[in-house]
Protein backbone atom coordinates (compact mmCIF):
# COMPACT_ATOMS: atom_id res chain seq x y z
CA UNK A 1 0.00 0.00 0.00
CA UNK A 2 1.18 3.49 -0.44
CA UNK A 3 2.89 4.94 2.74
CA UNK A 4 0.71 6.83 4.49
CA UNK A 5 2.20 10.01 5.22
CA UNK A 6 0.70 11.75 8.64
CA UNK A 7 1.71 15.06 9.98
CA UNK A 8 1.32 15.73 13.62
CA UNK A 9 1.53 18.40 15.39
CA UNK A 10 2.41 19.99 18.82
CA UNK A 11 2.18 18.15 21.42
CA UNK A 12 3.90 14.94 19.34
CA UNK A 13 3.87 13.00 22.49
CA UNK A 14 -0.16 12.29 21.74
CA UNK A 15 0.95 9.72 19.77
CA UNK A 16 3.42 8.15 22.01
CA UNK A 17 1.92 8.51 25.56
CA UNK A 18 -0.04 5.90 27.51
CA UNK A 19 -3.10 8.14 26.94
CA UNK A 20 -3.56 8.68 31.01
CA UNK A 21 -2.75 11.29 33.50
CA UNK A 22 -1.87 11.72 37.04
CA UNK A 23 -4.93 13.06 39.20
CA UNK A 24 -4.75 13.55 43.22
CA UNK A 25 -7.08 11.46 44.86
CA UNK A 26 -8.58 10.00 48.31
CA UNK A 27 -9.42 6.61 49.04
CA UNK A 28 -12.47 5.77 51.40
CA UNK A 29 -12.31 4.00 54.53
CA UNK A 30 -8.51 5.38 55.63
CA UNK A 31 -8.62 8.49 53.59
CA UNK A 32 -5.31 7.69 52.23
CA UNK A 33 -4.40 10.32 49.19
CA UNK A 34 -2.18 9.30 46.55
CA UNK A 35 -1.82 9.93 43.00
CA UNK A 36 -3.72 7.92 40.54
CA UNK A 37 -3.54 6.86 36.82
CA UNK A 38 -6.51 8.54 35.37
CA UNK A 39 -7.74 7.86 31.62
CA UNK A 40 -7.51 10.53 29.27
CA UNK A 41 -10.55 11.29 27.16
CA UNK A 42 -10.59 14.10 24.23
CA UNK A 43 -12.90 15.26 21.71
CA UNK A 44 -11.09 14.25 18.04
CA UNK A 45 -12.75 16.07 15.29
CA UNK A 46 -12.66 14.28 11.90
CA UNK A 47 -12.12 15.90 8.69
CA UNK A 48 -12.59 15.29 4.86
CA UNK A 49 -11.22 17.10 2.48
CA UNK A 50 -11.47 20.74 4.68
CA UNK A 51 -15.25 19.36 4.84
CA UNK A 52 -16.06 18.71 9.06
CA UNK A 53 -17.72 15.20 9.53
CA UNK A 54 -17.75 14.07 13.01
CA UNK A 55 -16.40 14.81 16.46
CA UNK A 56 -15.87 11.22 18.63
CA UNK A 57 -15.04 11.28 22.26
CA UNK A 58 -11.72 9.01 22.45
CA UNK A 59 -7.90 7.94 24.24
CA UNK A 60 -5.79 10.50 22.44
CA UNK A 61 -3.45 7.34 20.97
CA UNK A 62 -3.04 5.36 18.21
CA UNK A 63 -4.77 7.94 16.24
CA UNK A 64 -3.80 7.59 12.64
CA UNK A 65 -4.85 4.03 13.10
CA UNK A 66 -8.50 5.48 14.59
CA UNK A 67 -9.22 7.94 11.18
CA UNK A 68 -8.35 4.40 9.04
CA UNK A 69 -10.62 2.18 10.85
CA UNK A 70 -13.30 4.60 11.44
CA UNK A 71 -13.11 6.09 7.73
CA UNK A 72 -12.76 2.24 6.26
CA UNK A 73 -15.84 1.05 8.67
CA UNK A 74 -18.18 3.74 8.19
CA UNK A 75 -17.67 3.24 4.36
CA UNK A 76 -16.01 6.45 3.79
CA UNK A 77 -12.96 4.53 2.17
CA UNK A 78 -12.87 1.24 0.68
CA UNK A 79 -8.87 0.97 1.36
CA UNK A 80 -5.82 2.59 3.12
CA UNK A 81 -4.99 3.84 0.12
CA UNK A 82 -7.86 6.22 -0.89
CA UNK A 83 -6.40 8.59 1.94
CA UNK A 84 -3.74 9.97 0.67
CA UNK A 85 -2.53 12.46 3.59
CA UNK A 86 -3.52 12.78 7.57
CA UNK A 87 -2.95 15.94 9.74
CA UNK A 88 -3.06 15.32 13.28
CA UNK A 89 -3.26 18.71 15.05
CA UNK A 90 -3.66 19.61 18.80
CA UNK A 91 -6.19 22.68 18.99
CA UNK A 92 -7.22 24.08 23.01
CA UNK A 93 -10.52 22.39 22.35
CA UNK A 94 -9.04 19.08 21.24
CA UNK A 95 -7.53 16.98 18.64
CA UNK A 96 -8.31 17.59 14.93
CA UNK A 97 -7.74 14.90 12.20
CA UNK A 98 -7.58 16.07 8.52
CA UNK A 99 -7.99 13.38 6.29
CA UNK A 100 -7.56 14.45 2.02
CA UNK A 101 -9.29 11.10 0.48
CA UNK A 102 -9.84 10.50 -3.16
CA UNK A 103 -12.68 12.71 -5.08
CA UNK A 104 -14.46 9.93 -5.57
CA UNK A 105 -14.83 8.83 -2.19
CA UNK A 106 -15.20 13.01 -1.05
CA UNK A 107 -18.20 12.73 -3.29
CA UNK A 108 -20.39 9.45 -2.22
CA UNK A 109 -19.11 11.00 1.58
CA UNK A 110 -20.84 14.57 0.19
CA UNK A 111 -24.22 12.11 -0.90
CA UNK A 112 -24.73 10.38 2.57
CA UNK A 113 -24.77 13.87 3.98
CA UNK A 114 -24.11 12.27 7.76
CA UNK A 115 -23.43 14.57 10.79
CA UNK A 116 -23.12 13.28 14.14
CA UNK A 117 -21.67 14.03 17.52
CA UNK A 118 -19.91 10.72 18.79
CA UNK A 119 -20.30 9.08 22.24
CA UNK A 120 -18.09 6.65 23.89
CA UNK A 121 -21.44 4.60 24.19
CA UNK A 122 -22.87 4.48 20.79
CA UNK A 123 -21.79 5.83 17.68
CA UNK A 124 -24.84 5.32 16.17
CA UNK A 125 -27.45 7.91 17.35
CA UNK A 126 -26.43 10.57 14.79
CA UNK A 127 -27.68 8.71 11.64
CA UNK A 128 -30.46 11.60 9.92
CA UNK A 129 -32.53 8.45 8.86
CA UNK A 130 -33.46 4.32 9.97
CA UNK A 131 -32.17 4.03 6.56
CA UNK A 132 -28.87 4.80 6.87
CA UNK A 133 -28.43 2.11 9.44
CA UNK A 134 -28.83 -0.28 6.27
CA UNK A 135 -25.63 -1.21 4.67
CA UNK A 136 -24.78 -3.55 2.46
CA UNK A 137 -22.02 -5.95 3.02
CA UNK A 138 -20.67 -8.68 1.24
CA UNK A 139 -20.96 -12.34 3.33
CA UNK A 140 -18.26 -13.53 5.17
CA UNK A 141 -16.65 -16.19 2.80
CA UNK A 142 -14.47 -18.51 5.64
CA UNK A 143 -13.76 -22.20 5.77
CA UNK A 144 -11.57 -21.65 8.70
CA UNK A 145 -13.01 -23.35 12.29
CA UNK A 146 -11.98 -22.27 15.64
CA UNK A 147 -11.77 -24.48 18.54
CA UNK A 148 -13.40 -23.56 21.80
CA UNK A 149 -9.92 -23.94 23.23
CA UNK A 150 -8.19 -21.32 21.07
CA UNK A 151 -11.08 -18.74 22.80
CA UNK A 152 -10.06 -19.72 25.99
CA UNK A 153 -6.48 -19.31 25.02
CA UNK A 154 -7.28 -15.47 24.29
CA UNK A 155 -9.62 -15.13 27.26
CA UNK A 156 -6.51 -16.31 29.67
CA UNK A 157 -4.06 -13.68 27.60
CA UNK A 158 -6.68 -10.62 27.13
CA UNK A 159 -5.74 -9.15 30.70
CA UNK A 160 -2.15 -9.16 30.40
CA UNK A 161 -2.24 -7.23 27.30
CA UNK A 162 -5.05 -4.60 28.31
CA UNK A 163 -1.76 -1.85 29.34
CA UNK A 164 -4.06 0.86 29.51
CA UNK A 165 -7.30 -0.71 31.27
CA UNK A 166 -4.67 -2.16 34.23
CA UNK A 167 -3.37 1.74 34.71
CA UNK A 168 -6.68 3.38 34.80
CA UNK A 169 -9.32 0.94 34.96
CA UNK A 170 -11.10 2.74 32.77
CA UNK A 171 -10.92 1.57 28.68
CA UNK A 172 -12.02 -0.98 26.18
CA UNK A 173 -10.11 -3.52 24.06
CA UNK A 174 -10.22 -4.69 20.73
CA UNK A 175 -7.73 -7.57 19.80
CA UNK A 176 -7.05 -9.69 16.86
CA UNK A 177 -6.54 -12.85 17.30
CA UNK A 178 -5.33 -15.92 15.09
CA UNK A 179 -6.61 -19.31 14.43
CA UNK A 180 -5.08 -20.57 18.17
CA UNK A 181 -6.25 -17.63 19.81
CA UNK A 182 -2.59 -16.13 20.47
CA UNK A 183 -2.97 -11.98 20.37
CA UNK A 184 -1.31 -10.50 17.53
CA UNK A 185 -2.43 -7.14 17.52
CA UNK A 186 -4.48 -5.22 20.39
CA UNK A 187 -6.39 -1.53 20.33
CA UNK A 188 -7.16 0.30 23.44
CA UNK A 189 -9.80 3.20 23.77
CA UNK A 190 -12.16 4.86 26.22
CA UNK A 191 -15.48 3.82 23.54
CA UNK A 192 -15.87 0.16 22.68
CA UNK A 193 -16.80 1.60 19.08
CA UNK A 194 -13.07 3.45 18.95
CA UNK A 195 -11.29 0.73 20.44
CA UNK A 196 -12.42 -1.84 17.08
CA UNK A 197 -11.56 1.20 14.33
CA UNK A 198 -8.29 1.65 15.77
CA UNK A 199 -7.67 -2.12 15.77
CA UNK A 200 -9.70 -2.32 12.22
CA UNK A 201 -7.08 0.34 11.35
CA UNK A 202 -3.79 -1.31 12.36
CA UNK A 203 -5.42 -4.79 10.57
CA UNK A 204 -6.03 -2.72 7.01
CA UNK A 205 -2.16 -1.57 6.59
CA UNK A 206 -1.05 -5.50 7.14
CA UNK A 207 -0.89 -6.45 4.06
CA UNK A 208 0.31 -10.00 4.66
CA UNK A 209 -2.13 -10.87 6.78
CA UNK A 210 -5.72 -13.14 6.06
CA UNK A 211 -8.46 -11.57 7.58
CA UNK A 212 -10.55 -15.45 6.94
CA UNK A 213 -8.26 -17.01 9.47
CA UNK A 214 -8.44 -15.06 12.99
CA UNK A 215 -11.31 -13.76 14.68
CA UNK A 216 -11.83 -10.28 17.04
CA UNK A 217 -11.96 -10.42 20.57
CA UNK A 218 -13.70 -7.54 22.33
CA UNK A 219 -14.03 -6.58 26.13
CA UNK A 220 -17.45 -5.65 26.02
CA UNK A 221 -20.71 -6.48 24.96
CA UNK A 222 -21.28 -7.34 21.18
CA UNK A 223 -23.52 -4.43 19.84
CA UNK A 224 -25.02 -4.00 16.35
CA UNK A 225 -22.42 -1.06 15.64
CA UNK A 226 -19.38 -3.81 16.44
CA UNK A 227 -20.84 -6.53 14.66
CA UNK A 228 -21.30 -4.54 11.75
CA UNK A 229 -17.86 -3.42 11.68
CA UNK A 230 -16.49 -6.84 11.80
CA UNK A 231 -18.65 -7.74 8.95
CA UNK A 232 -16.94 -4.49 7.06
CA UNK A 233 -13.67 -5.70 7.98
CA UNK A 234 -14.67 -9.51 6.90
CA UNK A 235 -13.43 -11.32 9.97
CA UNK A 236 -15.31 -14.38 10.33
CA UNK A 237 -15.64 -14.36 14.23
CA UNK A 238 -16.41 -11.66 17.16
CA UNK A 239 -15.63 -12.73 20.69
CA UNK A 240 -17.40 -10.67 23.22
CA UNK A 241 -16.84 -11.05 27.28
CA UNK A 242 -20.13 -9.79 27.59
CA UNK A 243 -23.80 -10.76 25.91
CA UNK A 244 -24.31 -9.80 22.44
CA UNK A 245 -28.08 -7.85 21.28
CA UNK A 246 -30.69 -9.70 19.35
CA UNK A 247 -30.33 -6.73 16.05
CA UNK A 248 -26.59 -7.47 16.57
CA UNK A 249 -26.76 -11.67 16.04
CA UNK A 250 -29.78 -10.11 13.35
CA UNK A 251 -26.94 -8.89 11.59
CA UNK A 252 -24.55 -11.53 11.75
CA UNK A 253 -27.19 -14.29 11.10
CA UNK A 254 -27.67 -12.22 7.91
CA UNK A 255 -23.40 -11.90 6.63
CA UNK A 256 -22.86 -14.91 8.15
CA UNK A 257 -20.77 -13.81 11.30
CA UNK A 258 -19.85 -16.11 14.09
CA UNK A 259 -20.31 -14.54 17.23
CA UNK A 260 -19.51 -16.01 20.83
CA UNK A 261 -20.17 -13.98 23.75
CA UNK A 262 -19.90 -14.28 27.62
CA UNK A 263 -15.99 -15.62 26.85
CA UNK A 264 -14.73 -16.07 30.25
CA UNK A 265 -12.67 -18.53 32.13
CA UNK A 266 -14.36 -21.81 31.70
CA UNK A 267 -17.35 -20.65 30.30
CA UNK A 268 -18.47 -19.24 26.69
CA UNK A 269 -21.85 -19.37 24.51
CA UNK A 270 -22.29 -19.71 20.99
CA UNK A 271 -24.86 -17.64 19.15
CA UNK A 272 -24.42 -17.92 16.09
CA UNK A 273 -21.98 -19.57 13.16
CA UNK A 274 -22.00 -22.88 15.64
CA UNK A 275 -20.18 -24.64 12.31
CA UNK A 276 -17.00 -22.58 12.90
CA UNK A 277 -16.61 -23.62 16.69
CA UNK A 278 -16.05 -26.72 17.02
Amino acid sequence: MRQLKSSVTKPIELETTQGAAVHPVTVWPDSEAHNDWIAEEVAVALSYNGVSHVVMMASPINLLSFAIGFSFTEGIIQKPEDIFDCEIKQTPSGIEINLSISQRCFSTLKMRQRQLSGKTGCGICGLESLQMMERNFKKIQSDTTFSHQAIQNAVDHIEGRQVLQELTGAVHAAAWCDKNGNILYIAEDVGRHNALDKLIGILLTEIELKIDQGFIFISSRVSFEMAQKTIALGAPLLVGVSAPTALALNEADKYKLAVVGFARHGRQVVYTGQQRIV
